[in-house]
């Protein structure tokens, strides 16, 4: 790969990273750019987050990869499982918006062996001299999000109707954002679809779902394990889906008739 190929997949990879940092977290465009000036820790704008997320920032200034460095390495250090903590939520207090957001979801970018990215890496990530950590290199496709969503559904339900299994499905998804669980139960309804950046930011808490459910030991699937098995599933589920007559359902609904009327 020469070198213009290579800083090309570096800004793709890190817009990718970017996206998905923030999907997970469920953050809007305001919250880095807030904790970034509230803390004085550089300048982040919400205009260089979004060019970065569609790959529209071709030289951004070494204060921007200080600035994100800087910021995950503290969320590393102050945010638990339940968001921010301790001193930083402190000094977040008077930025009630903004602690709330990071108290519902503060979630650093690890790499591979458990340390929080830093500016550094950052920035080795965006010129395409270090790959993504396995955890944020999954890079599902918009084309295939319907059919993991629908693969997704059957597997969490067994095929079974969503009414019987709402409860212990939901109650094995581990998040506990609103927003993030009213979108999952939609998507096992088959009410909607997850985008990929959508699936790519829910695939561990899915993982764990499965886990939760009692299906698979947690150390069972890694994420990218988990990943495909849904793309076998979802391979099987167009299949079956080609290999089905036009009249299937009308052939199915006839037979569930005939075994429900009395004296058939």
């Amino acid at each position: 790969m020469d070198y213009r190929s290579e800083l090309e997949a570096g800004r793709d990879a890190f817009g990718h990273l970017i996206r998905v940092w923030h999907e997970r977290n469920g953050w809007s465009q305001r919250v880095l750019p807030a904790l970034a000036e509230r803390l004085e820790l550089g300048r982040v704008h919400n205009s260089q987050l979004s060019n970065l997320r569609n790959r529209k920032l071709a030289s951004p200034g070494p204060e921007l990869f200080v600035a994100l460095g800087r910021i995950n390495q503290l969320l590393a250090q102050e945010a638990g499982a339940h968001g921010v903590m301790g001193g930083l939520a402190e000094q977040l207090a008077d930025q009630p918006e903004l602690l709330s957001a990071l108290q519902a979801s503060a979630l650093p970018l690890l790499a591979d062996d458990g340390m929080a990215l830093g500016p550094a890496q950052l920035f080795e990530i965006f010129v395409g001299l270090r790959s993504l950590p396995a955890g944020f290199d999954l890079r599902i496709q918009a084309a295939e999000a319907a059919g993991l969503s629908a693969a997704l559904a059957e597997l969490f339900t067994a095929g079974r109707p969503w009414r019987l299994c709402r409860e212990p499905v939901l109650a094995a998804y581990p998040v506990e954002k609103r927003q993030r669980r009213e979108r999952f139960a939609e998507v096992m309804a088959g009410q909607r679809d997850f985008s990929a950046e959508e699936l790519d930011a829910e695939l561990n808490d899915l993982r764990l779902t499965l886990a939760a459910l009692g299906a698979t030991q947690e150390e069972e699937l890694s994420a990218d394990q988990f990943l495909e098995l849904l793309r076998q599933k979802a391979r099987l589920l167009e299949q079956s889906g080609r290999d089905g007559n036009s009249d299937g359902l009308a052939e199915a609904i006839r037979r569930e008739l005939q075994v429900e009327r009395p004296g058939g």
